[in-house]
Order: structure tokens, then sequence, then C-alpha cells
């Protein structure tokens, strides 16, 4: 993917690919939250370097990265691309982590990036986009119902790190 410039009011966004610097402040973003702050450790760098070289080295996932011009990391999402045999062999796009700074939110960078995933999606032949939330995440429930996710399924985790085998 090539650098794009996206303007939202008087602010000009660049959304690109993520690169390896960027894993200090994605893992920032990450943790920025009530949820996150008890499940995400941005002071080990570790475990993101690991997860980014395996993101960065699959071309089924993008690691979005948008950032004013010249500023800080504003946002971040992961779209991934999921073959399956149903629905008549469909290809689906998973759209994971999306985060926006404190700073960003209420701008429409939110929604614009997500409608770009979607495009995305699209472009490299999805049919069918997916996502999940946290089920605290009322507000984000609304978000993603307003731009047209609907609420099709139950989503269950089993967390192997917590459940002995």
């Amino acid at each position: 993917m090539r650098a794009v410039e996206v303007f939202l009011g008087d602010r000009t966004f660049v959304f690109r690919d993520a690169v390896v610097d960027d894993v200090p402040a994605l893992a920032a973003l990450l943790a920025d939250d009530v949820i996150g702050r008890d499940r995400e450790d941005p002071a080990d760098p570790e475990p993101y370097l690991r997860a980014f070289a395996a993101i960065d080295a699959d071309p089924a996932h993008l690691l979005l990265v948008v950032q004013e011009v010249d500023g800080p990391v504003a946002a971040t999402l992961q779209l991934t691309l999921l073959p399956g045999l149903s629905r008549g062999g469909l290809l689906r796009a998973q759209i994971e982590a999306v985060r926006v700074a404190a700073g960003s939110r209420g701008s429409a960078l939110g929604s614009t990036m997500v409608r770009w995933a979607v495009d995305e999606a699209r472009a490299r032949g999805a049919g069918l986009v997916q996502l999940t939330t946290d089920a605290r995440r009322e507000d984000a429930r609304r978000f993603y119902e307003g731009l047209g996710f609907v609420p099709s399924h139950v989503g269950m985790k089993l967390d192997l790190r917590r459940v002995s085998g």
C-alpha cells in the first residue's frame, strides 16, 4: 500500500502501512483505554515486535497506521483476509484492533478508517467484512452499527493462557 492523504476538516491524515518503528506507538494506543490498560504492556516491546514481524511477513494481513502529516501516530487498525469454505468459498476480511488516539477522537477519523478498510477488503476480493468488539464497549457497538455492521453472531473466546490443556 502506498501512503494516502485524507482530509478531515482542517486536518490532513496520512494512511500507510505500519513499519517496525511504529510498534511502540501502536502498543501505547492499544493500552490507552479502560480495557486495554489491563491487558496490554507497552513497556515490554518484545511481544509486540514479534507480532509485528509475523503480520508484516504475511500478505493476508495489513496493519494500518494513520498519522497527521509530520505528526505522531493518531490511529491504527488491522485488516486480515480469511479464506474459508463456507458461503461458497467466500473470502472474508476481519477488522481488528481499531484504536484512535484521544486527541483525534471526534474528528471522523475512526469512521473514515473503517470505511477505508471496507473498501480495501472489497478491492482485495473479500465478499464479507466482520469484526468483534468487546461486549463492554457499548459506544463501539453503536459506532459499528452506525457504519452498517449488524450484530449477527455471538462471539466467544477461550484464553489458552488461562486454561490448562
